[in-house]
């Protein structure tokens, strides 16, 4: 009798992996920029390697890398012995790659591109926000690295302290080519100058189109892009465009965009969302004197679906403000709202909380002796104004007009989904969030290795 031991391992999309990350020349890159890892079984370059595998196949914490290394045919196709992936290990070679984060980073985008023929074109900018748990005290973290902190978490999860990182991806495929990682309290705002030096270096010699949300769209960052050369679409906050100017447009005159959404393809063309766009200039002005004006092509921009969203919202806001107030109106002079002052104070409550302050109108009578009645309106002449801007909203760009008209300018923002569906990758199958991790700078290189998971699953 001949007794075989059979061991079954996955093998999965492994082979697939090795040969990008091979193309990708990503443990080299690794090795070079931080050398002096080697050991006897495996440098720095084998141990990201393997956690970027560990990324795209099966997610594991940390001390769990070893035990999917054994279950996988990590040994047989990246020739990593999985007893050698122990959280010591990579924990050293996360501390190892931490200090050299945006050089990594880069070399790896631009290997890409020039390996894979990415078009640099034009690239989409965003960040995002990754909760963190444990309580990591100021003092016990490295000021060099990302600190994590409390900010304005994207998952609304303030209970909890944050880090960010921030993701460029191509517009053809959303390839992701740069990533960053940022304080959990760093402003958006801020980063834009920083991104874009980045991606300069990047792509090298090639221009590009920078497209970004409403964090673009400051004196300091524009000022930046448009003496860098590099042209920038971005939505205009809106804070910066009043109410007045979106009134005043004529609808009938905008010009038609033939461009429909993804979800909308197999809807009717009754019910699809349907955009118009006009154009002016936008004027910025610095803080100082001598600060140069710098005036931009502004693309007013109409969505029937914005519009929609937005009647509705108003319809339930006066719904419910209008029966609390009938409710308020009965009560008036009875034991509760007795005296204008409770009648009033009340009144407050219900336009603060329904934001009605603007469009609601009242009158309280009866004097002393005689028990308080109330009266109120909507103004209608208010609403009608609020109904005029509906649906409007308006992009800043430095691209100029006989390089794109109104209308090619949003078909060019609107590609801006591509980098949040990757952000969705991010956190969902490539499990980013929560982290746990014991220190900032392990948690800002384990960032790293994920987006570079993320650049090669894509």
């Amino acid at each position: 009798m001949v007794v075989t031991s059979v061991v079954e391992k996955r093998l999965g999309a492994l082979p697939v992996a090795a040969e990008f990350l091979r193309r990708l020349d990503v443990a080299g890159i690794v090795d070079e920029v931080c050398p002096g890892g080697a050991s006897a079984h495996l440098t720095h370059g084998q141990v990201i390697e393997a956690l970027v595998v560990n990324r795209l196949t099966s997610p594991a914490p940390l001390v769990r890398v070893g035990d999917w290394a054994r279950t996988w045919a990590v040994e047989e196709v990246f020739g990593i012995e999985p007893a050698l992936l122990n959280d010591d290990r990579l924990a050293r070679a996360l501390d190892a790659i931490a200090p050299e984060l945006d050089r990594i980073a880069g070399t790896v985008g631009a290997r890409a591109i020039a390996e894979f023929g990415i078009d640099v074109s034009r690239l989409h900018w965003d960040m995002t926000s990754m909760s963190v748990h444990g309580a990591f005290p100021a003092e016990d973290q490295d000021e060099q690295y990302p600190v994590i902190g409390y900010g304005r978490p994207k998952d609304r999860r303030v209970d909890l302290k944050q880090v960010q990182t921030g993701l460029a991806v191509s517009a053809d495929g959303g390839i992701p080519v740069h990533a960053r990682v940022f304080d959990g309290g760093a402003a958006e705002v801020s980063q834009v100058v920083g991104a874009m030096k980045d991606l300069q270096g990047m792509a090298g010699a090639r221009e590009f189109l920078m497209v970004a949300d409403s964090k673009l769209v400051s004196y300091t960052n524009v000022a930046a892009l448009l003496a860098a050369g590099v042209d920038f679409i971005a939505p205009v906050p809106a804070a910066q465009v009043k109410d007045e100017v979106y009134a005043a447009l004529d609808l009938a005159q905008a010009q038609a965009v033939d461009w429909v959404a993804e979800r909308d393809v197999d809807k009717p063309a009754a019910e699809r969302e349907s955009y118009r766009v006009l154009e002016d200039v936008h004027t910025m002005a610095g803080r100082r004197k001598r600060d140069p004006v710098h005036r931009v092509r502004r693309i007013l921009v109409h969505s029937t679906a914005v519009a929609a969203g937005q009647r509705r919202a108003r319809e339930k806001r006066l719904a419910r403000a209008g029966e609390e107030m009938d409710k308020l109106a009965g009560a008036a002079g009875g034991r509760h709202y007795g005296t204008h002052q409770k009648i009033t104070a009340r009144i407050g409550v219900i336009a603060a909380k329904r934001h009605v302050t603007s469009c609601l109108r009242w009158t309280i009578t009866g004097g002393e002796g005689e028990p308080a009645a109330l009266q109120w309106h909507f103004d209608p002449d208010v609403l009608a104004a609020e109904a005029a801007v509906d649906g409007w909203w308006a992009l800043l760009t430095s691209i100029p007009a006989e390089q794109a008209g109104p209308d090619q300018i949003l078909v060019h923002y609107k590609g801006q989904g591509a980098v949040e569906r990757r952000y969705h990758d991010f956190k969902g199958p490539l499990a980013v969030a929560p982290v746990f991790v014991q220190h900032n700078r392990r948690v800002a290189a384990l960032i790293q290795v994920i987006c570079l998971a993320l650049s090669s699953s894509a």
